[in-house]
């Protein structure tokens, strides 16, 4: 069970208490009001603190980052997945996520609310340069589960996987500074894989939360019907084979995933790896458990988890007509939106960082002229120096 939060949760998620409409800001504090001490590094710890506590499987794929792709990775989740808990929780108010899209507002503004993941994620959007598309979609992939909507075909269910995931791996191809629009698709693929994992997991779950995620149309083909389904969750080799077509859907993203995972810079190839086989390794327990996700959850142990991380450090192989299929795909229809704006604003991004590099070289240019001329200046105030004192020793 999720920790709720407090009644009067005002002060906790920067919001006033006089009403949704008037947040109350919280502006960073200057180094001299904080003695040297700009406050960032309590902010990452916090945001560590959340993903140790939140997924261990994502804890440990952080862990093989470079350091400062790995602060990034946490900020950005602890900022996903404290939204998620405040929309998740029984208690939450009634305009929660109105104020968590007036929270990503002040974060575009510059000026987050008083809390240490908005405060982190302000600095990786602003530093990164993540659309504010992006986090938006995320937002309306909570809202799909406030009204705890249904999917009619698997084209919907991954317009939502869509928003709740491959939005944190778009963000995540930002930090990594990995942005062409195929390798941002391959990001895109693999979030796709791991939602899809995720309902997969959660069936039984799900439904007694009154939540379906499985496709209506796939579930009357099994001869399922939903409502009576969501009314008495029981396993039934029908909705075994559900799940089981659930899943290979999810493996023919993956396969794409992994193709794109060599695009990616070196150091992160690892880490993003490993996040991928252990959410494979759960469609695999939920195999051998006869895809009965309904009285029993698929779970990796922590040794099994260690050897995937083995694992991970060599590429997966993949046949050459798999990398032929690939190489020409598409990014998915739910994705294809989200994509084209996060490869916008990395070449917007680069196109900036250019722009400026030039506008350095120039003032370095410059400034190098003006030293020359300075330096040779003095050279001649020294050389005609010279020549009057010489003037006056012949003279003697």
């Amino acid at each position: 069970m999720r920790d709720r939060l407090p009644a009067n949760d005002c002060d906790d998620i920067g919001i006033s208490s006089d009403g949704p409409d008037k947040a109350r800001l919280a502006p960073r504090r200057t180094v001299d009001m904080n003695y040297g001490f700009t406050g960032d590094g309590v902010d990452l710890d916090a945001c560590t603190a959340s993903i140790r506590r939140g997924s261990k499987s994502f804890h440990i794929a952080s862990l093989l980052l470079p350091r400062g792709t790995r602060q990034a990775a946490h900020a950005l989740y602890a900022f996903c997945r404290h939204s998620d808990d405040l929309i998740d929780d029984q208690a939450r108010r009634p305009d929660a996520l109105l104020r968590l899209r007036q929270r990503l507002d002040r974060i575009y503004e510059g000026m987050p609310c008083d809390h240490a993941c908005d405060r982190a994620f302000e600095r990786i959007v602003s530093g990164h340069s993540i659309p504010k598309t992006i986090p938006l979609s995320l937002l309306d992939g909570f809202a799909m589960d406030m009204v705890d909507r249904r999917y009619r075909s698997i084209a919907e269910v991954k317009q939502y996987a869509a928003r709740v995931a491959s939005t944190v791996g778009l963000m995540m191809s930002l930090v990594m500074r990995t942005g062409d629009a195929w390798t941002l698709a391959r990001a895109a693929d693999l979030g796709l894989a791991m939602q899809l994992t995720n309902i997969a997991r959660d069936v039984g779950e799900d439904a007694r939360n009154g939540r379906l995620y499985l496709p209506l149309d796939w579930l009357r083909d099994a001869g399922i019907e939903g409502d009576a389904f969501l009314r008495d969750p029981r396993f039934t080799p029908a909705l075994a084979g559900v799940v089981k077509r659930l899943l290979d859907e999810a493996d023919r993203h993956y396969l794409l995933g992994h193709a794109g995972i060599a695009r990616l810079p070196a150091g992160c190839r690892h880490a993003i790896r490993t996040a991928a086989l252990t959410y494979q390794d759960i469609g695999r327990c939920i195999a051998q458990n006869g895809y009965d996700s309904v009285s029993q959850r698929a779970r990796t142990t922590l040794l099994r988890k260690l050897s995937l991380v083995l694992r991970a450090s060599r590429p997966v192989i993949l046949c050459p007509d798999k990398v032929a299929m690939a190489a020409s795909a598409p990014a998915d229809p739910s994705v294809a939106r989200l994509v084209a704006a996060a490869a916008d604003a990395l070449a917007l991004a680069e196109r900036q960082r250019v722009a400026t590099e030039s506008q350095g070289s120039q003032i370095e240019r410059v400034t190098s002229i003006l030293m020359d001329l300075h330096r040779r200046r003095i050279e001649d105030r020294r050389a005609r120096r010279l020549q009057r004192w010489q003037k006056v020793a012949h003279l003697g």
